[in-house]
Parts: structure tokens; C-alpha cells; sequence
């Protein structure tokens, strides 16, 4: 993993891309590449028994490997066992950085797999949350030695909880406390499979009593339009924000290799991440959302992210036999029941379908239907952490962007196999576009960077930098800093910031141009959140250049820089958050700290800086 140098002086608002900044160091030579549109797909395998007991010392002979029914060579071969807590002791140690800087990257062992658990409170209702949380601590009390976990919390948008941890103590500290669990989202009101049905219910008396009079039918009718309307706008709204959450999951797993399973606590799954790829439109159901939804997909894929969905309500029972609609409730409308009925078995058995075929598409398990969440948790980790890695060069070298099965098949019979389904084949070289034309006029572009600014969102690490943040003065002000804006509301005294950012310029695209020159075109942007989460300041600038390959040479040896100045209210509790974005490729990275861990420090200037690495 490449360390970064740190800033070596006050940098002007601009890359610092002149020669002078690299003339101790002499450029070396341009080497002429090569380029090779080689792509190498990665699956992990579970192997059980009939026990559900993982199966161990298989060999790559023991394996055939399909796409498309075509067969494959394996490539590279390997085994995964659960780490001991011997093997996670060994986990890089973070890396020590001066007083005032900071950095997206995450250290992590070579190998074993790592888990994600995910608190769904958008899906979810508030008392299937208690009772994971309970659920969650019984896990934590003896969980198996050296499992990593990171704990996410998905409401309006995703948070990350707390970071990988093999340490029980952190873990359970952040379920039992206030910060473990979100608060419902409204849209859950009414929006969720068994309090529908309630609803429903008292919407239909309504209509049906509307319905006895002529005169009223057209009322009854709009009445029963706006309910259908104002259910799928609120699905809509959480498939959004789903997505959206999946997305940003996927760019923060990007960095980290080997495989990761995500254990999803939810009530409702508005949207399976694979969708099926036998319909002629395999988004049809996705609409505007077509570019997210594919990219997301390969996202998890790339990432090798299986999919563990837990169904938080566990045991269901019709809630048309509750006490609550007991009496007179089905009595003035027979027909009801019956109705009620129907649509929370419909409803109930599509969720499952859906849980069950994500978790078979990416390798992974559904739990439904069980009060037993702490042993699907305890199922999940194990399953997760023994497996076999396949990795194969496609035959076919045709990336027009068609789904690709993949069939993996053991010479020896009486096994469960599971692993991800498929892939889609695009072009690595081919910036991915929407092709719905009326999509595209109706829909807000999706921008990555948007995901990876949002406030408490985890930090992407397709691009690795540290960025110094330090007060750029002892004294505040009245006005803002050049360039930044702020909310409508947001008043001074002001205190100014500076972000000095150091990127790791392997991570930059740098295409050679026509003349010569290497082309670079990035963003860098630094957003102040209050302890609310609204944004109140924000500064952000694209640059573009293009290199002499001296100065490109220099990028490679010191990193790629820049400085920005963003103003922070000087009164109250905020939080700094700072990304970058490749423009070319759109890869992301991002961090969040809060002020109050740099508001004390000196300013930052060139006489205290240290100097670059060599």
C-alpha cells in the first residue's frame, strides 16, 4: 500500500504542477507502455455439506468453471478459513500521521473475509429495530475470535457507525448506545408489509362505505388512486435511498481486497441489487435509476460483496388475526379479510423472493422467517469466512455490456455451492451512460461524488489521500473565504480552514494527449455539515491540465496536491467533510472529521511543515 507524502509548504489555490517544485529530483525517462484490455473475474465459492458444515482442502482440479456454458481456466486458485485470533492480532497497525492530518486509508489483513452489518432503520419498523439491537448483543457477548465487523446505519441516507473492529467491546458499545440504531424514517409510516395491511384495511372501510352511494363513487375511486399513488411514491423514495446507500457501500468495500459479507437487517427490501437477467429489460423496474442500479451492481461485484439479508420481523404471523382487528373491523366488511389476506401473503412471499434471490446472485444466504436473528448472524460470519477464490480470464473478450452467467460446478456430488451468478461485461474503458432517453431527461444525474460527500457516509477509497486540516488564521471574520457559499441561513463570525490534499497519483488517470501531454481533470471539494447534518458551507473546484512529462514525473514521485480555504462558523459544533473525484474515471475518495479535533491547533505555515518524502 503506497504512502503519501505530506505537504511541504502553504500551497497556492492551484495543483502545484510547475517543474520548479520537482527541480532537487530529476525526472525520469517516460516508459513506453503497453496497454492490455485484459479482464480478470474473481468468484468465491462456499462449499457446505448437507449440515450446512463448511467443506475444506478441496483442490482447483475439484472445480469447473462456466460462463455462458462455456468453460473457463482457472487461473489462480485459493482456500479461505476463518481467522483465529492469533491471525487477527496481526492486523497492520494504522498508520501515524503528524497532529492535523488525516487519511481515508483503511488498514486490513491480506487475508480473511470481512462483514459489514447493516442496520436497515429506512426499511424497518421501529419495534423489529429494538429487537435487533437485543438480538445483536447476545452475538456480541461471545462472537467467534478475530471476526472483523463494521457497523453501517442506512435512515435517508448511509452512516458509518463504527469502523473494522475485532474488538467485542467497541461493537457493543455502538448497538446498545443511541448511535447503534437510526430513527425510523417516515416513509416506513404505513410503508412497510404488515402495518400495509392495516392501513389498507381502514382505507378500504372507506371506500366501500363511499362505494354504497353513486353519488360518491368518483370520490371512493380518487380516494383509492391517491393511496395506490402515495404507496409507490414512498417505495420509490426508499428504493432511491437504498440504491443510493448500496452505491456508496460499494465504493468504500472497492478499496479493500478479499471477500466481504454484508449481513443486512431489514424489514423490506425495496430493490434486489441483481436484477433478472432473463427479462428482456433487465431494468424495467429501475426506470431513471438505470446508470446507479448498473453501476452498483458492479460495484458488489467487483467488490466481491455477498449478500446476507436477515428479515428483522423474524416469525410472521397474519395480522388479520391480531386482537387490534378483532370485533367489528371484518365484521361490517366480510370481503375485506379476505382481500387483507391475499395481499400480505403476495406481499410478504415477494420480499422473501426477493431476499432469497439476492442472496443467491451474490453468493450469499437468506434468513426468513426466524426469531433466531443472533444464530443467522452467527450462520452468516461462518459461511462468510470459509470459501474458495476462482479467478478466471473470460474466453470471451467482447465487452458490449451483456450479463454473463457463471456456473460453477465440484467433481464430487452432495455439496451446496454458492456464489455469485453472473457478471456484467463492460468495457473497462467505456464511461458507463444511461440509454433511456426519457430517463434522461426527467432524472437528476447520478454523481458519485454527490454519495461520497453525504455527511456521516463512510469514506471511499478508490483514491487514497491525506489531507492536512488546519485553522489558517487565530482570528475570524465577518465575510466568507473566496470561493466558499453557504446556506441561506447560515450567519458569521466565520473561522477559516485550510485542506491541504495529497493524493495518491496512481489512482489519477493521465491520458496521454496528441501532443504529448498528460491530461488530468479532477475535483476537490470540502463540505462543513452542523452536528445536524445540514450543510451550511462548502467550497469546491475543478481543475484541469495538461502535464509536460517532467511535471508529470514529479506528480508521481511527490503526489498530486492542492490546497483549498473553506470558512466554518465560529460558534457551535461541525463537522469537515473532504473528497476528490477523478473526473475521467469517476473514482471518489472522501473523509469527515469534526472541527473541534483541529479548531485548537496552531495555523498551519510553511516554517512547520514538514518536508516532502523523498
Amino acid at each position: 500500500m503506497i504512502r503519501l507524502s505530506l505537504p511541504c509548504s502553504a500551497f497556492g489555490a492551484s495543483l502545484l504542477l510547475a517543474s520548479a517544485l520537482y527541480a532537487q529530483t530529476p525526472a525520469p525517462t517516460p516508459v513506453p507502455t503497453l496497454k492490455a484490455n485484459t479482464r480478470i473475474v474473481v468468484v468465491d465459492v462456499v462449499v457446505t455439506d448437507q449440515k450446512q458444515n463448511a467443506v475444506h482442502n478441496l483442490k482447483a482440479s475439484d472445480f469447473t468453471l462456466f460462463e455462458k456454458d462455456q468453460s473457463q481456466s482457472i487461473t489462480h486458485f485459493e482456500e479461505h478459513t476463518a481467522l483465529t485470533a492469533a491471525a487477527a492480532a496481526k492486523m497492520p497497525a494504522v498508520p501515524k500521521l503528524p497532529p492535523g492530518t488525516f487519511t481515508n486509508y483503511s488498514p486490513t489483513l491480506s487475508d480473511g473475509a470481512l462483514n459489514i452489518l447493516l442496520l436497515d432503520s429506512l426499511n424497518t419498523p421501529m419495534k423489529d429495530q429494538a429487537v435487533v439491537r437485543q438480538q445483536m448483543m447476545k452475538y456480541l457477548a461471545t462472537p467467534r475470535p478475530g471476526t472483523r465487523m463494521a457497523v453501517f446505519g442506512l435512515g435517508s441516507s448511509l452512516h458509518l457507525l463504527q469502523g473494522f473492529t475485532s474488538d467485542p467491546e467497541v461493537l457493543r458499545a455502538v448497538v446498545s448506545g443511541k448511535k447503534g440504531l437510526a430513527k425510523a424514517s417516515p416513509l416506513m409510516d404505513n410503508a412497510v408489509s404488515g402495518d400495509t395491511v392495516g392501513a389498507d384495511s381502514a382505507m378500504n372501510d372507506m371506500i366501500d362505505q363511499l362505494g354504497s352511494d353513486p353519488s360518491t363513487a368518483a370520490v371512493a375511486a380518487n380516494m383509492q388512486q391517491f393511496q395506490a399513488e402515495t404507496q409507490t411514491f414512498q417505495t420509490m423514495l426508499r428504493t432511491r435511498y437504498t440504491l443510493d446507500a448500496l452505491n456508496m457501500l460499494g465504493r468504500y468495500l472497492s478499496g479493500l481486497p478479499g471477500r466481504k459479507n454484508l449481513i443486512w437487517f431489514s424489514g423490506s427490501f425495496p430493490v434486489n441489487i441483481l436484477p433478472d437477467a432473463d427479462l428482456q429489460d433487465p431494468f424495467a423496474a429501475m426506470a431513471s435509476m438505470e446508470e446507479e442500479f448498473h453501476e452498483t451492481i458492479n460495484l458488489l461485484s467487483r467488490s466481491q460483496v455477498a449478500v446476507y439479508p436477515i428479515d428483522a420481523r423474524g416469525l410472521m404471523t397474519t395480522p388479520m388475526l391480531d386482537a387490534a382487528n378483532s370485533g367489528s373491523k371484518y365484521v361490517k366488511n366480510p370481503s375485506a379479510f379476505g382481500k387483507d389476506q391475499t395481499k400480505f401473503f403476495q406481499q410478504t412471499t415477494e420480499e422473501h423472493g426477493t431476499m432469497m434471490q439476492m442472496a443467491q446472485d451474490t453468493g450469499g444466504k437468506a434468513f426468513v422467517n426466524t426469531n433466531g436473528l443472533k444464530e443467522a448472524v452467527e450462520k452468516a460470519v461462518d459461511a462468510g469466512s470459509n470459501y474458495y477464490t476462482l479467478t478466471y480470464t473470460p474466453t470471451n473478450k467482447n465487452w458490449r455490456g451483456d450479463y454473463r452467467k457463471i456456473q460453477v460446478k465440484l467433481a464430487e456430488q452432495g455439496y451446496l455451492l454458492s456464489y455469485r451468478r453472473g457478471y456484467y461485461a463492460d468495457d473497462p474503458d467505456t464511461k458507463l451512460t444511461s440509454t433511456r432517453k426519457d430517463a434522461a431527461a426527467t432524472a437528476v444525474p447520478f454523481d458519485p461524488l454527490r454519495s461520497a460527500m453525504q455527511w456521516g457516509g463512510p469514506d471511499p477509497v478508490e483514491i487514497l489521500f491525506e489531507a492536512s486540516i488546519l485553522p489558517a488564521s487565530d482570528t475570524t471574520e465577518t465575510e466568507l473565504a473566496p470561493g466558499s457559499q453557504s446556506a441561506p441561513k447560515t450567519t458569521g463570525p466565520y473561522r477559516r480552514y485550510a485542506v491541504y490534499f495529497v493524493a495518491d497519483p496512481k489512482a489519477i488517470t493521465a491520458a496521454e494527449t496528441s501532443t504529448g501531454k498528460y491530461h488530468i481533470d479532477m475535483q476537490f471539494l470540502s463540505f462543513v455539515y452542523s452536528g445536524e447534518g445540514a450543510l451550511v458551507t462548502s467550497i469546491g473546484k475543478r481543475i484541469t491540465a495538461d502535464l509536460s512529462a517532467e511535471q508529470y514525473n514529479g506528480i508521481l514521485h511527490s503526489g498530486v496536491r492542492y490546497k483549498q480555504e473553506v470558512s466554518v462558523p465560529a460558534k457551535g459544533e461541525y463537522f469537515l467533510r473532504v473528497g476528490l473525484e477523478d473526473v475521467t474515471t469517476q473514482h471518489v475518495g472522501a473523509l469527515e472529521i469534526g472541527v473541534d479535533a483541529v479548531s485548537k491547533m496552531k495555523p498551519f505555515s510553511p516554517q512547520t511543515a514538514p518536508p516532502a518524502k523523498q
